[in-house]
């Protein structure tokens, strides 16, 4: 795959940003939670915020991987906050029959950066 198409990933601490900005095809959407979960192992990140603000419509794949990428990053100890579901994209991943425990949501980038601060806050002093 070409690697201009891949989702950056920022590390701020020990949160790891990853906004989808393009519309996510099958391959691209494996490399990212390829990347992502390399990312959260090589950094030992204790969350991972995903926006979806750009996505405005999600197929049954991408809504499986979503989840899918949300149930592993848990399984490696860190927290996910997706933030940004457009009305449709939460429609779908409602149908599909998805669902994401653990997975907190915000309505947007900032909201879920403070969520995920309280997270970490939480874990780092053994109180979750």
């Amino acid at each position: 795959m070409d690697s201009s198409l891949r989702i950056p990933i920022l590390k701020i601490g020990d949160i790891l940003i990853a906004s989808i900005q393009v519309a996510l095809h099958d391959a691209s959407a494996v490399q990212f939670k390829d990347d992502l979960l390399q990312k959260i192992h090589d950094t030992r990140a204790k969350g991972v915020i995903i926006d979806l603000t750009a996505l405005d419509v999600v197929d049954s794949f991408i809504g499986r991987l979503i989840a899918d990428i949300a149930a592993m990053a848990g399984l490696m100890g860190t927290r996910v906050v997706l933030t940004g579901l457009q009305p449709a994209v939460a429609i779908t991943l409602v149908e599909l029959g998805l669902e994401l425990p653990r997975v907190l949501t915000a309505l947007n980038l900032e909201k879920g950066l403070s969520v995920m601060q309280r997270l970490t806050a939480e874990i780092g002093d053994g109180s979750v």
